[in-house]
């Protein structure tokens, strides 16, 4: 009786991972009909390469920031790269042009990977940048809990912050602890979306 109830217990979660898969997979095909509707094809099957590895793309929170096809045709990315790249173009929150509009000029916020963080500059008439890149078409994926927006370059981070703990040097005392670190300031600040 007790084989019975664990061979029950496995289907059962057997089924509620499949159908949890499969409704971020159908979050992903309507966020990229939405991309394809506004001709972002080169960044579709960036994404279809991407999701066709395991565990790639794991959580539907996010906001795709969309180099177009021109631009995508004058960069070189290998396919162990991808990942990378994909993510370095995302923000781990669904936002829309309303909500970035409403940062601070200047905020950092992360983006899907951890050492890379994208800067936000709203230059009024010129537009609202991110990092080196305008965004170009707002609101591009309307059909799923998947934001994306359309931009006039790839993103570069050469310059940028990136979060990370920097080595406590020797032979003094560690910084004060109760002091929160940009990391954390920045992550409490940018997660959370405006209403």
């Amino acid at each position: 009786m007790a084989l019975w109830f664990m061979v029950l217990l496995a289907l059962f979660a057997i089924g509620e991972s499949q159908s949890t898969t499969s409704f971020n997979q159908t979050d992903l095909q309507a966020a990229m009909t939405d991309m394809r509707s506004r001709s972002y094809f080169g960044f579709v099957i960036l994404l279809k390469i991407l999701n066709s590895q395991p565990n790639s793309l794991q959580n539907n929170d996010l906001t795709f920031l969309m180099p177009n096809d021109e631009e995508l045709s004058h960069f070189s990315i290998a396919l162990d790269q991808l990942h990378d790249f994909i993510l370095s173009h995302s923000i781990p929150t669904p936002l829309l042009l309303s909500h970035l509009l409403h940062f601070p000029n200047g905020s950092v916020v992360p983006s899907s990977v951890p050492s890379r963080v994208i800067s936000i500059t709203n230059s009024g008439r010129t537009g609202l940048f991110v990092n080196n890149a305008r965004i170009v078409t707002p609101n591009v994926c309307q059909s799923s809990s998947i934001r994306c927006h359309g931009i006039s370059a790839a993103l570069t981070f050469d310059n940028m912050v990136r979060f990370h703990r920097a080595p406590e040097p020797k032979n003094h005392p560690p910084m004060n602890s109760n002091v929160p670190n940009a990391s954390t300031s920045v992550k409490k600040m940018s997660m959370q979306p405006l209403q």
